[in-house]
């Protein structure tokens, strides 16, 4: 018989808070760096008085995202039976993809992302006040709201507990301290390869809540194939072993995979992975200004 994936033991609390914490330094990293861009470009553009807008907006943001957080989290583990594998596999589903699409994107927008930044908050000083809070709400929200999906996953297998959350706003706060450092030129980091490597695990990540996902719709009948398992590793893989906590509270691992879920991790993977890794094209566009950043560069820092 089919044991309900939200009765499955929670991972450690080591787990819990690594596999979160990593989450929050990865996005919080590049939510700061967003922030970054915009309080640098209105301090080298004399727009000082338009700061307290930005935060404004920043911190809109932020309690978006916390209430997202809160809602997937907290919500999903007050409703039982087949309506909870209901409602986490099509959470996990919509996930994956709204993940996929931003990594996807980052992929090909980090190289200019800061001369959009910078193109949006022109236009939004010369419209006004509301329209600052309004550009770095988006800019932030967008970024907040992948890490709320992202972490989907581990409010389900997280039993209620509330570990991700801690190790969410831990890594946060370890991004928030290396964004400073990095505004202040305390210190550098190569963002071509801090974002490729981190997104490699963003998408292996994201495959096991697609993996999750699946299993929680076979569950609830809203998908075939339910009992029948790929494998099962089940008396030889201990869950309670540090390889097992990892796997399972980082990467949805489970030792009894449906046929279904192996084959969506895979053809996840194989899809994604390649998309992420390829190339990217280069560009015929005039040389980036002086103050223009690249991929792993960080010269929108003032001096």
């Amino acid at each position: 018989m089919l044991i309900l994936a939200s009765s499955a033991t929670a991972p450690s609390i080591a787990t819990q808070l690594f596999g979160s914490g990593l989450i929050g330094v990865r996005e919080g990293l590049e939510t700061g760096i967003v922030v970054m861009i915009l309080i640098a470009f209105l301090v080298k553009s004399d727009r000082r008085d338009a700061l307290k807008w930005v935060w404004l907006g920043v911190a809109a943001a932020v309690a978006m995202v916390v209430g997202i957080f809160v809602a997937i989290h907290f919500g999903t583990s007050t409703v039982t039976g087949m309506a909870a594998e209901l409602i986490s596999g099509i959470a996990s589903l919509v996930a994956v993809v709204i993940v996929t699409a931003m990594v996807l994107w980052m992929r090909k927008a980090a190289a200019s992302i800061s001369g959009h930044l910078k193109a949006g908050m022109s236009k939004a000083l010369a419209v006004g006040p509301l329209a600052v809070a309004a550009m770095a709400f988006f800019a932030v929200g967008r970024e907040g709201v992948e890490t709320a999906l992202l972490l989907v996953g581990y409010a389900e297998n997280a039993a209620g507990s509330a570990w991700p959350l801690v190790g969410l706003v831990l890594g946060i706060v370890v991004a928030a301290g290396l964004t400073v450092l990095l505004y202040f030129g305390a210190v550098r980091i190569d963002f071509a390869k801090f974002f490729r490597y981190t997104g490699i695990f963003l998408i292996v990540v994201a495959a096991g809540i697609l993996a999750y996902g699946v299993r929680a719709l076979q569950i609830a009948g809203w998908l075939p194939g339910g009992s029948n398992l790929a494998f099962d590793a089940s008396s030889t893989f201990d869950t309670s072993s540090w390889y097992g906590t990892v796997l399972q509270g980082i990467f949805n691992f489970r030792p009894d995979p449906t046929v279904f879920q192996v084959v969506a991790w895979l053809v996840y993977v194989v899809v994604v992975l390649p998309l992420f890794l390829r190339p990217t094209p280069p560009k015929s566009a005039p040389a980036p200004a002086e103050d223009e950043p690249t991929a792993d560069q960080t010269s929108d820092l003032p001096a």
